[in-house]
């Protein structure tokens, strides 16, 4: 009974570990200040590894990762608040940094191209259709030609 439990619990862990979140912060970078600690976590969800790519900065091992983290620990402790420490961090890496870029500036332009490429082939689309129809006019009007007609512009197109 005991050996079925301790083999189903192991099971289990095996199954929901890749489920974890998995955390690289290392015991020496934990702040002693709980809520402090809790900001941290927050901001370093949002911060991208430049190592890694499209890793954030809490779930990375790389050594810059690390350095990241501890600026952000820094900056918390000299009494920034979250909004000062993640602008100093994009002041001085670039907004590439963010996990999330700002919808400002040149992202504006990211953000519209998706939509504006529909609207575009949408147009697209339509003038393509309208110029089918136009042919499929013009087809069933030479349909309606009589045998003289036909013969006569059969005689034109061949010269």
């Amino acid at each position: 009974m005991i050996r079925s439990l301790l083999r189903a619990a192991a099971v289990a862990a095996l199954v929901l570990q890749p489920i974890a979140p998995a955390y690289a912060v290392q015991p020496d970078e934990v702040l002693a200040d709980p809520a402090l600690e809790a900001r941290a976590r927050e901001l370093s969800k949002d911060l991208r590894c430049l190592v890694c790519r499209n890793e954030s900065i809490d779930e990375s091992n790389a050594d810059l990762a690390r350095d990241l983290r501890l600026l952000v620990r820094e900056r918390l402790v000299a009494g920034d608040s979250n909004e000062e420490a993640m602008d100093f961090i994009v002041d001085r890496y670039g907004e590439y940094v963010l996990l999330s870029p700002r919808a400002t500036g040149a992202n504006w332009l990211l953000y519209a191209a998706g939509p504006i490429m529909l609207v575009l082939a949408l147009i697209m689309a339509g003038v393509y259709l309208r110029g089918r129809s136009n042919t499929k006019a013009e087809e069933d009007a030479v349909q309606a030609l009589s045998e003289q007609e036909k013969a006569q512009l059969d005689r034109i197109l061949k010269d």
